[in-house]
Protein backbone atom coordinates (compact mmCIF):
# COMPACT_ATOMS: atom_id res chain seq x y z
CA UNK A 1 0.00 0.00 0.00
CA UNK A 2 1.43 3.40 -0.86
CA UNK A 3 2.30 5.66 2.10
CA UNK A 4 -0.31 8.65 2.02
CA UNK A 5 0.37 12.03 2.72
CA UNK A 6 -1.61 14.52 4.28
CA UNK A 7 -2.53 17.98 4.37
CA UNK A 8 -3.56 20.51 6.39
CA UNK A 9 -4.39 24.25 5.98
CA UNK A 10 -5.31 25.92 8.95
CA UNK A 11 -3.07 28.85 9.00
CA UNK A 12 -5.47 29.61 5.17
CA UNK A 13 -7.47 32.08 5.97
CA UNK A 14 -10.10 32.45 2.84
CA UNK A 15 -11.21 36.29 1.96
CA UNK A 16 -14.54 37.31 2.76
CA UNK A 17 -15.87 38.64 -0.94
CA UNK A 18 -17.99 42.00 -0.60
CA UNK A 19 -20.48 43.49 -3.09
CA UNK A 20 -17.36 46.11 -4.14
CA UNK A 21 -15.35 43.17 -5.48
CA UNK A 22 -18.04 41.42 -7.19
CA UNK A 23 -17.94 44.70 -9.08
CA UNK A 24 -14.15 43.76 -10.42
CA UNK A 25 -13.16 47.16 -9.81
CA UNK A 26 -15.52 48.28 -12.39
CA UNK A 27 -17.31 50.85 -10.07
CA UNK A 28 -20.65 48.15 -10.13
CA UNK A 29 -22.36 47.03 -7.49
CA UNK A 30 -24.04 43.54 -6.96
CA UNK A 31 -27.23 44.68 -8.09
CA UNK A 32 -25.55 46.35 -11.10
CA UNK A 33 -23.25 43.37 -11.89
CA UNK A 34 -26.33 41.23 -11.71
CA UNK A 35 -27.98 43.15 -14.38
CA UNK A 36 -25.49 43.57 -16.81
CA UNK A 37 -24.80 39.22 -16.14
CA UNK A 38 -28.87 39.34 -17.40
CA UNK A 39 -28.05 41.46 -20.09
CA UNK A 40 -25.44 39.49 -21.11
CA UNK A 41 -27.18 36.31 -21.01
CA UNK A 42 -29.82 37.54 -23.00
CA UNK A 43 -27.94 38.89 -25.57
CA UNK A 44 -26.29 35.44 -26.03
CA UNK A 45 -29.66 33.45 -26.01
CA UNK A 46 -30.49 35.94 -28.68
CA UNK A 47 -27.94 35.83 -30.60
CA UNK A 48 -27.78 32.36 -30.90
CA UNK A 49 -31.52 32.48 -31.81
CA UNK A 50 -30.75 34.23 -35.01
CA UNK A 51 -27.73 31.72 -35.36
CA UNK A 52 -30.46 29.15 -35.57
CA UNK A 53 -32.62 31.15 -37.43
CA UNK A 54 -29.88 31.88 -40.13
CA UNK A 55 -28.92 28.12 -40.07
CA UNK A 56 -32.64 27.00 -41.00
CA UNK A 57 -32.36 29.67 -44.06
CA UNK A 58 -29.02 28.46 -45.21
CA UNK A 59 -30.50 24.92 -45.45
CA UNK A 60 -33.64 25.75 -47.48
CA UNK A 61 -31.73 28.17 -49.49
CA UNK A 62 -29.10 25.44 -50.17
CA UNK A 63 -32.39 22.94 -50.94
CA UNK A 64 -33.90 25.40 -53.37
CA UNK A 65 -30.08 25.50 -55.40
CA UNK A 66 -30.09 21.92 -55.42
CA UNK A 67 -33.39 22.14 -56.97
CA UNK A 68 -32.88 25.02 -59.29
CA UNK A 69 -29.86 22.44 -60.12
CA UNK A 70 -31.80 19.51 -61.06
CA UNK A 71 -34.36 21.31 -63.40
CA UNK A 72 -31.44 22.87 -65.41
CA UNK A 73 -30.00 19.91 -65.83
CA UNK A 74 -33.60 17.98 -66.90
CA UNK A 75 -33.98 21.06 -69.04
CA UNK A 76 -30.61 21.16 -70.66
CA UNK A 77 -31.71 16.82 -71.65
CA UNK A 78 -34.66 18.31 -72.59
CA UNK A 79 -33.35 20.72 -74.83
CA UNK A 80 -30.71 18.18 -76.19
CA UNK A 81 -33.29 15.78 -76.97
CA UNK A 82 -35.37 18.54 -78.92
CA UNK A 83 -32.18 19.17 -81.06
CA UNK A 84 -31.70 15.65 -81.71
CA UNK A 85 -35.24 15.38 -83.21
CA UNK A 86 -34.89 19.24 -85.09
CA UNK A 87 -31.99 18.05 -87.15
CA UNK A 88 -33.40 14.33 -87.36
CA UNK A 89 -36.45 15.89 -89.06
CA UNK A 90 -34.13 18.02 -90.88
CA UNK A 91 -32.40 15.09 -92.48
CA UNK A 92 -35.27 13.51 -93.29
CA UNK A 93 -37.15 16.95 -94.85
CA UNK A 94 -34.01 16.90 -96.58
CA UNK A 95 -34.12 13.54 -98.01
CA UNK A 96 -37.78 13.83 -98.90
CA UNK A 97 -36.65 17.04 -100.78
CA UNK A 98 -33.91 15.42 -102.82
CA UNK A 99 -35.46 12.45 -103.58
CA UNK A 100 -38.57 14.34 -104.61
CA UNK A 101 -36.10 16.24 -107.03
CA UNK A 102 -34.46 13.04 -108.21
CA UNK A 103 -37.67 11.50 -109.29
CA UNK A 104 -38.19 14.19 -111.41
Amino acid sequence: MAPTMAMFFADVKIPKITSEDLGLGLGLGYEELRRKNEELEREVRERGAREENMRRELERTRERLRTAEEAEEMLCSQLGDLEAEAVAQAMEFRRRINSGIEAR
